[in-house]
């Protein structure tokens, strides 16, 4: 029986007071007049952010949910051009290794999804190089929570420029261009505008990178890809790495708002994805991406737990019969 574990993104909405992602702006920082002054109130932000992580973490545990993803924005500024030289890591030393300590005893899955602003596949420096500049934060966040990098970051491709073919082989070319340590920390997601599955699979085959299938993605953008005859193939891109397959799930706002993403996440949907691989591989790590949340999570929770399609392993975990 295969085993599905569910995860949510980024923040609580049943914890107060608990935002990871507190920021300053640019301006803001600049109106503070003091340079020095300014970079100690950002990385008491980011302090608070990680202590905020950590109270996500220990909310997580009392509800056995092992997988969840790290808000991108925990250090605000850290990668503005103007900030060059700040070296934000040793101000958080302390509160990531706390959190990377909480992780490695409750066996947390734990990972981060860079903003749509991370462009490996642009055609312009002044863009991929910042992109760079991104996903190495991630790495750093990461190694200072002493968590392996392996796969902890999923992205999109990018943008299709209005030439897709061509926005695909620049993302093979630019690749190259991508530290070996940065490259192994990668994921690739379809989207529901510019590459759909088989795009993504084609750099994912070729590139050894594993695919994180996005069930509504496909729906909204599938070009007539039946993807229950390609989930061999996403199978396949996880074979070489030491994480289970992961994915999203989330539901449509409505018909005329399909793209968007629901409040809650539909159950006969959720099923109707899980009745098409269950057997196919041990286990599923997925990840809910819905407004509400670890409340869409335990609204989820609580149908399964009368589907007897199902048996529940805990709080956050079930397999399928």
């Amino acid at each position: 029986m295969t085993l599905v574990r569910l995860g949510y993104v980024g923040m609580s909405v049943h914890l107060q007071n608990a935002s990871p992602s507190q920021t300053m702006t640019f301006t803001q920082f600049q109106k503070l007049g003091d340079r020095e002054a300014a970079i100690g109130k950002l990385e008491r932000i980011a302090v608070s952010n990680l202590e905020n992580c950590l109270r996500l973490l220990k909310h997580n545990a009392a509800h056995d949910i092992h997988f969840f993803r790290f808000s991108s924005r925990i250090v605000p500024l850290a990668t503005h051009e103007e900030l060059k030289g700040w070296h934000y890591m040793q101000a958080l030393k302390e509160p990531l290794a706390q959190l990377g300590e909480f992780i490695d005893k409750h066996g947390m899955r734990v990972g981060f999804h860079p903003d749509h602003f991370v462009l490996i596949n642009s055609p312009r420096d002044e863009v991929f190089k910042p992109s760079l500049e991104n996903l190495k934060m991630h790495y750093l966040l990461l190694k200072g929570m002493n968590v392996d990098t392996e796969h902890r970051c999923v992205m999109h491709v990018g943008g299709d420029y209005k030439k897709r073919d061509d926005a695909l082989e620049r993302f093979v070319t630019n690749w190259g261009r991508v530290p070996h340590a940065i490259q192994r920390m990668m994921m690739l997601e379809n989207d529901d505008k510019s590459f759909h599955l088989e795009d993504t699979l084609y750099l994912c085959e070729k590139l050894q990178i594993p695919l994180v299938f996005d069930y509504h993605h496909h729906l909204a953008h599938h070009h007539d890809i039946h993807w229950e005859k390609q989930w061999d193939r996403v199978l396949q891109t996880w074979a070489h790495s030491p994480l289970p397959v992961k994915m999203h799930m989330s539901s449509p706002k409505s018909e005329t708002q399909f793209r968007a993403h629901a409040e809650y996440v539909d159950l006969d949907m959720f099923m109707d994805f899980l009745q098409q691989v269950k057997g196919s591989c041990e286990q599923i790590d997925c990840m809910i991406e819905a407004k509400k949340k670890d409340d869409a999570l335990f609204k989820l929770v609580k149908q399964l737990r009368k589907d007897p399609r199902v048996e529940m392993v805990d709080q956050a975990s079930f397999r399928l019969k």
